[in-house]
């Protein structure tokens, strides 16, 4: 028979696992939250070409208003069959390697056999949480040392540019029809939403994200804000410096000009509650996040944020 204050430690150490297992997707705090939402006009499901910047195929879009193509259509090229929606980062091998961990760690608790299967010398709640302790610093660990930062190249803190200043070509290859050129002006627009929307979102200010962005991608920033406001904490994004961005690909459709772009960006990223404490994030450290964003814009008119995507 099992003694209450005994499930009781096991409940809370497996409550505590789940909390460790979901604190990486915790970080993804700036604006977009880590996912892939908005849309791309016919294109919104179908991946984007790779660029330097962004050497392998996006997520697919998590959430878009643009309808998903029927089951038989051949406008998803990029994906494979069966390519899942994710959200955040750290997909494929650590994120394999993370569930199984906190799977098995979490098995062996509800049947009395400690965190690992194998592991029987742990009978106190103290032993459970070593036991968690020493997986968490196995896993984070092995993300800092595949999920890390990339070096950041000394004079690559905008877009890349050709060999004489002009506007860098399309990271993706040859021209897809429709295509349309893309100016250094067009880049220096890039740069300046990414810093202003980074801006917008740290103010909660949606008026100004309505001048930044799509209707749809508005919705999305406030739904999360308010999701924020709910907890109690607001998250900040702070010092936003582009390190390298590419063209992934631009076009023209219904009467609408679209570029989609990767962007390599640093930034200090904090969340804090409502007495100013950090509860997520450093105050002082770096982070870096690769995405790719699409813009659109009458032709003539401005840019306006419409989709962000996730580098896988």
């Amino acid at each position: 028979m099992v003694k209450p204050m005994h499930r009781n430690s096991r409940f809370l150490a497996i409550l505590l696992a789940l909390v460790l297992a979901l604190a990486p997707a915790l970080a993804e705090a700036r604006a977009g939250s880590g996912s892939s939402m908005g849309s791309r006009g016919s294109r919104t499901y179908v991946a984007p070409p790779t660029t330097p910047t962004a050497p392998y195929t996006a997520q697919p879009m998590q959430r878009s208003v643009t309808p998903y193509p029927a089951p038989n259509s051949q406008t998803m090229p990029g994906y494979a069959p069966g390519y899942g929606y994710s959200m955040g980062h750290g997909g494929g091998f650590l994120s394999g390697l993370l569930g199984g961990l906190i799977g098995a760690g979490i098995g062996g608790l509800l049947f009395g056999h400690g965190f690992f299967w194998g592991i029987h010398g742990f009978g106190s709640f103290l032993g459970l949480l070593l036991q968690i302790f020493l997986i968490v610093l196995v896993v984070r660990w092995l993300m800092r040392r595949f999920l890390g930062p990339q070096p950041v190249f000394a004079g690559l803190n905008a877009f890349a540019r050709g060999a004489a200043g002009g506007p860098m070509p399309r990271g993706g290859g040859t021209a897809a029809p429709g295509a349309i050129p893309i100016t250094a002006e067009d880049y220096q627009a890039f740069e300046r939403i990414l810093y202003a929307v980074q801006a917008a979102w740290s103010a909660h200010d949606i008026n100004a994200l309505q001048r930044l962005a799509t209707p749809e991608m508005v919705g999305y920033f406030a739904e999360q804000l308010a999701e924020q406001q709910s907890r109690g904490v607001r998250n900040l994004v702070r010092d936003v410096r582009l390190e390298r961005g590419d063209l992934a690909e631009a076009w023209a459709e219904g009467g609408r000009e679209y570029a989609t772009v990767a962007m390599r960006f640093s930034m200090i990223d904090v969340t804090v509650d409502a007495a100013g404490r950090v509860v997520d994030g450093s105050p002082t450290e770096r982070v870096e996040a690769t995405e790719l964003w699409t813009f659109l814009r009458v032709p003539g008119g401005n840019w306006l944020l419409s989709a962000i995507q996730q580098a896988a």
